[in-house]
């Protein structure tokens, strides 16, 4: 009986026979109305089909109804070309896929060199100059931009946007050239950097307030200044400018306390003992961050890898760069060359098959099936679930904020099809520990590649000379608070 009521009130709502259902006299139009809304319940039949459905929905998540059974078998795991690796790190609760992916290159490159049974380098020691790095970046924008109102976009953007645990190949490139490397025994994780959520809120909570009181500090001293002679103005805002970097350098010293007791203070020397794939020592060295990373590694990191990129939103052919998108403030900015993806294909092929990792990013959480580890177009069927369909191509969905650059992790492996020539799958090393994906690793097809990959940072000598010689032009600038550019997580 009350099922039968509810059934007679709800016709009679989509009818307009109820009066709180109707649309108020002198209200914009625009709104759902009793008409409107009885046209629109219509999109749902309620027939045997859309209950069966909807009471399988009910209790069960969206993903696993809409698992493409026709797509269930696992793909081929065989590769053409592999680079050679050894090992799975995994970044836990934090948002370092970006320095794991830059380290996880670099100690590829080390491990095949020195013939080593496995190495991981410390990505504690320089998230902690990360953090550092990134603190002084907000407060010294903060007094760069002291002149404008509080509500000035940048303003609002650097208040918005103090610090976090995200980032790009840029930052992996200046902050390993001005700190150095260490391996990971000289400096490992703590529980805070595998779990910086806590951490990452008081940094903020604390650089916010700084960030106040250098206003504040500025506002006030200019104030005090007044219309005075034009000598002794300058002499007095020079005063108070040297004001504002004594405060900075202060707060900083709060911020590296912080850091030090959550990640511990970094190491300045070690003794490293190197090993050959058989365990047996071959050297015994005492080393500085710095030395250790010119004697394993030793490259320019900072001018010899180039940002690609493929954002179907901007023309091709440009180079980009990234206003204040940089860890830190005497670094550079995110620059990048952006290109068709058939072109960074090549580019990526190239240094697989030369046996060189790559850092590449994606939006790593479209059609990923987590038990198989595979990125496919195909493994979900979401518009039979539903009934709609979903028919956004890439640039559609980059510029309605559906789709962009979430995750980075290591490219190592394609399999290139001996018939055409073309690629068929690819695989990346991730950054999840071992038992996630496909043995820590994840499968992604062709086709998932072209839709949901966006950027790969490569050694200049994959690179062709056309697009080396794109990077003599005038970066086109492009605001920090762009949605395509937020840091990897």
């Amino acid at each position: 009986m009350k099922k039968i009521i509810i059934t007679a009130a709800l016709a009679a709502f989509c009818a307009g026979g109820v009066s709180f259902a109707q649309t108020p006299a002198g209200a914009p139009e625009g709104g759902i109305s009793a008409e409107m809304l009885a046209k629109i319940s219509k999109g749902y039949e309620g027939d045997a089909d859309d209950r069966a459905i909807r009471n399988a929905l009910a209790g069960t998540p969206i993903g696993t109804l809409a698992m493409n059974a026709d797509n269930a078998a696992m793909i081929d795991t065989h590769f053409s070309d592999r680079v050679k690796t050894k090992g799975i790190t995994d970044q836990q609760s934090s948002g370092r896929c970006w320095l794991f992916t830059g380290l996880n290159v670099l100690r590829a490159q080390m491990i095949d060199k020195y013939d080593l049974p496995g190495m991981e380098f410390s990505q504690n020691y320089l998230f902690f100059y990360d953090q550092l790095e990134k603190a002084n970046l907000f407060l010294q924008g903060v007094i760069d931009t002291r002149e404008l109102p509080f509500d000035d976009r940048k303003v609002d953007w650097l208040f918005s946007n103090p610090l976090s645990d995200g980032g790009q190949f840029t930052g992996v490139s200046n902050l390993i050239t001005k700190y150095g490397l260490v391996p990971s025994e000289a400096m490992p994780e703590t529980y805070q950097a595998n779990n910086t959520s806590q951490m990452a809120t008081l940094l903020k909570l604390k650089l916010r307030e700084d960030g106040l009181a250098l206003r504040a500090a500025y506002e006030e001293g200019f104030r005090e200044i007044g219309r005075r002679p034009k000598k002794e103005v300058e002499r007095r805002m020079e005063a108070l400018d040297a004001k504002l970097q004594d405060m900075k350098v202060q707060q900083l010293s709060e911020i590296y306390r912080m850091l030090a007791l959550c990640l511990g203070e970094p190491v300045s020397e070690f003794e490293w003992t190197r090993c050959d794939k058989d365990n047996k020592v071959v050297s015994r060295k005492t080393y500085t961050p710095k030395s250790f990373y010119e004697e394993f590694i030793g490259e320019d990191l900072e001018n010899n890898y180039v940002m690609i990129m493929n954002d179907p939103c901007r023309e091709y052919g440009k180079v980009y760069e990234i206003d204040y998108d940089r860890h830190v403030y005497d670094g550079h900015n995110w620059l990048y060359i952006n290109l068709p993806v058939e072109r960074i294909k090549e580019m990526a092929i190239a240094s697989i098959k030369d046996n060189t990792a790559m850092y590449f990013s994606c939006d790593v959480g479209k059609f990923y099936d987590r038990k198989k580890g595979v990125l496919d177009l195909d493994n979900f069927d979401y518009e039979s679930l539903m009934g709609v369909t979903f028919g956004m191509d890439k640039k559609e969905r980059v510029q309605t904020h559906a789709s962009g650059s979430s995750h980075a992790m290591t490219l190592i492996a394609v399999d290139v099809c001996p018939e055409t020539g073309k690629p068929v799958k690819w695989m990346v090393e991730n950054s999840w520990g071992p038992a996630s994906g496909y043995k820590g690793c994840l499968i992604m097809t062709d086709e998932w590649f072209d839709e949901y990959m966006f950027r790969l940072v490569v050694e200049k000598k994959y690179v062709p000379a056309d697009v080396l010689e794109m990077l003599n032009q005038t970066p086109v600038q492009l605001p920090a608070w762009d949605p395509m550019f937020a840091p990897e997580e």
